[in-house]
């Protein structure tokens, strides 16, 4: 585990969650995703934020699946994934609350 903890650049926290700062990111239509999964019952829960920065304010939006994968790689490229599933779908209308 210490290995795709280094490889991915998560921090030694407890719970398995990675260090937000050194989180893997994609860049993807001018937003930004950040794979933040954890690991939970040996399995690694998709999660991620995607944000963007517009009119020098930076705007953000946290999500997660019920998805859970069985390794650390599997779960970052999935988050990817669902990343741009969600800015193709909603692009601006993410940052909407309400």
């Amino acid at each position: 585990m210490s290995f795709l903890r280094k490889l991915f650049g998560f921090g030694s926290g407890s719970g398995g969650e990675p260090d937000p700062a050194s989180a893997p990111s994609q860049e993807y239509e001018g937003y930004t995703i950040r794979a933040t999964p954890y690991e939970e019952g040996g399995r690694f829960q998709l999660c991620g934020v995607i944000t963007k920065v517009a009119d020098g304010e930076t705007k953000e939006h946290r999500f997660i699946r019920a998805d859970k994968l069985s390794t650390m790689e599997d779960a970052v490229s999935m988050t990817f994934f669902k990343g741009r599933q969600i800015i193709d779908q909603m692009g601006d209308d993410l940052f909407r609350h309400g």
